[in-house]
C-alpha cells in the first residue's frame, strides 16, 4: 500500500510550526518530526549553553538553544531547509527574524544514535553551504569525542577529531573549553 507524501510550502511549514505541540524540520517541502533528547544529550547541550552565554553576554552574538531554527536557502535547487540545531551562535546585526536565524557563525549537534547519521552527512552537507557558518561542531553524547569541522581562509573545510585530553577553541567566538567543561554531570574526566 502507497501513501502520498505531503509537500508544504516553507509558508505553511512556519504556520505549522508556530501552533505545533513538537518541533519539526523541513527539508525542501517534506516536513520531519524531532524526537526527544536523553538526559545526557540534555546536559552537553546545556552545558555548551550557560558556558556561551556567559561568554558572550553584553556582546554582539547571541546563542540559542534548541528551539532557533536555522534557515538555509539553497538557490542552486530552488530549495529551503530549516533544521533545529542543538546550540547555534550568530554575531550578524542581519539575524533579525524572531523564529529563525540566517546567518550562524557556530552550530553544535550533541549526536544522539536516531540523528547521528543525518548530522554527520545531510546536515554538514547543508550546513556547508551558509556562507557564515565558520565552525559545525559534533559533539558525541556516548563517549568523550569531539569532531569539528572548520573553514579556513580560503574557505575549505578541515575537520580534527578531539578526545579527552584535548581542548575545544571555538575561533568563531574565541573561546576554549575542556572536556571536563562540555561533559560536566555526564562522564567523569580525570
Amino acid at each position: 500500500m502507497q501513501s502520498a507524501i505531503n509537500i508544504f510550502t516553507v509558508e505553511e511549514y512556519l504556520e505549522l510550526e508556530q501552533t505545533s505541540e513538537i518541533r519539526h524540520e523541513y527539508l525542501g517541502g517534506q516536513v520531519f518530526a524531532m524526537s526527544g533528547g536523553s538526559k545526557e544529550h540534555n546536559l552537553i547541550a546545556g552545558n555548551i549553553y550557560s558556558r556561551f552565554r556567559s561568554h558572550l553576554r553584553g556582546g554582539s552574538c547571541s546563542v540559542f538553544m534548541a528551539d532557533m531554527k536555522v534557515n538555509i536557502q539553497l538557490t542552486s535547487q530552488n530549495k529551503n531547509i530549516y533544521y533545529y540545531p542543538d546550540v547555534v551562535v550568530s554575531c550578524d546585526s542581519d539575524d533579525k527574524d524572531r523564529f529563525s536565524l540566517n546567518y550562524p557563525c557556530l552550530i553544535i549537534e550533541v549526536l544522539s544514535p536516531s540523528t547521528e547519521m543525518t548530522d554527520k552527512r545531510e546536515k554538514l552537507v547543508n550546513y556547508r553551504d551558509l556562507e557564515s557558518l565558520q565552525e559545525y561542531v559534533l559533539v558525541s553524547q556516548d563517549e568523550i569525542k569531539v569532531e569539528v569541522y572548520r573553514r579556513d581562509n580560503q574557505g575549505n573545510w578541515l575537520m580534527k577529531t578531539l578526545g579527552k585530553e584535548d581542548e575545544l577553541y571555538f575561533n568563531s567566538i574565541d573561546l576554549t573549553l575542556t572536556m571536563a567543561e562540555i561533559y560536566e554531570d555526564v562522564f567523569k574526566i580525570i
